[in-house]
């Protein structure tokens, strides 16, 4: 039962986790090969209006190919070092590979207008435009956006909040 209790306690609320994610530059994006391990990357990544994850690769790349023989994927953002500072979220659903050029635009603006945001440049976040060399890639990219179907969170902080304020 304690650990039903830990996991609990430990658990951010949506909020939390969005703001999370939001907060954070890159993810590791999990894919399925073809033998049946799982193909590891790290991605950058936005959220759009949907809650959706976001993010742009070659079409020609790896873990594509994975999402196009099996589009279940999953995405982990975590950080901290120390066990009672680790945080993290981890996502798990369908990707949906998207080939329209424009879509493929709109996607790389989310990920540079975030990682702008986070950068503290106003570039891009401030409304800023896509450059050229984006463009030309943009026909030999796609857009990954990956449905969220399943999430997990944790804040091992609440775990040292939770003794400390019982301590007093």
């Amino acid at each position: 039962m304690a650990n039903t209790d830990t996991r609990k306690m430990i658990r951010m609320t949506p909020e939390e986790a969005s703001n999370f994610l939001d907060s954070a530059m890159n993810a590791a994006l999990a894919t399925i090969d073809r033998d049946g391990y799982p193909h590891l990357v790290a991605m950058s990544f936005a959220r759009d209006t949907n809650g959706d994850i976001v993010m742009t690769s070659f079409g020609k790349a790896q873990k594509v190919l994975n999402l196009r023989r099996n589009p279940r994927a999953a995405v982990m953002v975590d950080r901290g070092v120390a066990y009672d500072k680790l945080q993290g979220v981890m996502i798990r659903g369908r990707a949906e590979i998207v080939e329209d050029r424009d879509a493929v635009l709109a996607a790389m603006r989310l990920v540079m207008r975030k990682q702008a945001r986070l950068a503290g440049r106003g570039d891009l976040a401030e409304g800023g435009e896509i450059s050229e060399t984006y463009r030309r890639q943009a026909a030999k990219r796609v857009a990954i956006r990956i449905k969220p179907e399943k999430w997990a969170s944790w804040d091992h902080a609440k775990i040292a909040a939770a003794s400390h304020a019982r301590a007093e």
